[in-house]
């Protein structure tokens, strides 16, 4: 099936309520773990909806290296969405981004107060590591290869993945990057966890090297065609399309936009997701859900 035959949009749809239902399982096994007054916060921060990309791309992989669908499989995906969901959070905070609108409500901050918001974005980073290796166990991996994945996911989410970005962001406000600097934090912040979803997935379904290399050269490429994408949509959306606010370039971050004009990088883009594709094919995955989803990170509209 080629991708121009694949309809993406039935395909999110249909994982979406498995995703949630995951979610929703994460959430419910760790909160008796956790100081009773951060639960309100954590459900806030985690169940608010979104695109759920990384979760349905570990899914995907998992599948595409022969992993049969399973509840397990998904429950592995909600550890990748929990550390994503604590990134937001702790974004969101008035110390980082001071936002006010996330997925179209209310931040978790400015319903439930700084304080729970900081403890219970803080509290899903072990939960998440509990979740990987719990559910890579469940999938039938052994003790190592299940630490090894959970393992994986502390990496994307620590100073040499996403927090390191998310350094660098902070750092970079009001600073004029240049294209190696914004690419290397953007590596980071954005790609890190989205790379790690998918060799999550081929890991727990003990894919071969080539095919978890292949999977992380597209993981990397729409890591940041999602990046370039979401500077776009910063330049030409306004916040009630975007469902947040504000946007990188109100806080004086360097964008890609800002860097390279609109033309060019949409170009990039495009470019990045061309590139996407092109890796699965050289490492041998044949999967028509992320060769359109390598489209669909440049094409949304919110």
């Amino acid at each position: 099936m080629s991708r121009a035959d694949f309809d993406l949009q039935a395909y999110l749809e249909g994982r979406a309520p498995a995703v949630e239902a995951a979610l929703s399982r994460a959430v419910d096994a760790s909160l008796p773990l956790l100081p009773a007054d951060v639960a309100d916060a954590l459900r806030h921060g985690v169940t608010g909806g979104g695109k759920r990309l990384r979760p349905i791309l570990c899914v995907t992989a998992w599948e595409a290296c022969g992993g049969a669908e399973r509840d397990a499989a998904y429950d592995l995906a909600a550890s990748l969405e929990m550390i994503h969901a604590y990134s937001l959070m702790h974004d969101d905070l008035p110390c980082m981004d001071d936002a006010e609108l996330r997925r179209g409500r209310p931040t978790t901050h400015r319903v439930h107060g700084q304080d729970r918001t900081m403890r219970a974005g803080a509290a899903l980073i072990p939960a998440a590591a509990r979740q990987a290796r719990r559910s890579a166990e469940s999938l039938g991996c052994d003790p190592s290869r299940a630490a090894a994945v959970a393992r994986r996911v502390m990496e994307a989410a620590g100073a040499g993945g996403m927090v390191g970005g998310q350094w660098l962001d902070l750092e970079g406000e009001g600073q004029a990057l240049d294209a190696d600097a914004l690419d290397v934090l953007h590596r980071k912040k954005t790609g890190a966890l989205l790379v790690a979803s998918l060799v999550v997935g081929a890991m727990a379904a003990e894919a071969d090297e080539t095919r978890v290399g292949a999977l992380e050269e597209y993981g990397r490429a729409i890591g940041l065609a999602f990046q370039v994408a979401d500077d776009i949509l910063d330049a030409t959306q306004d916040a009630s399309v975007l469902g947040k606010n504000p946007s990188d370039a109100a806080l004086d971050k360097s964008t890609y936009v800002s860097l390279h004009g609109l033309d060019e990088a949409r170009r990039r883009a495009s470019e990045l997701a061309s590139t996407a594709r092109r890796r699965l094919r050289e490492g041998g995955v044949g999967a028509p859900a992320l060769d359109a989803l390598a489209d669909y990170v440049v094409e949304r509209r919110n």
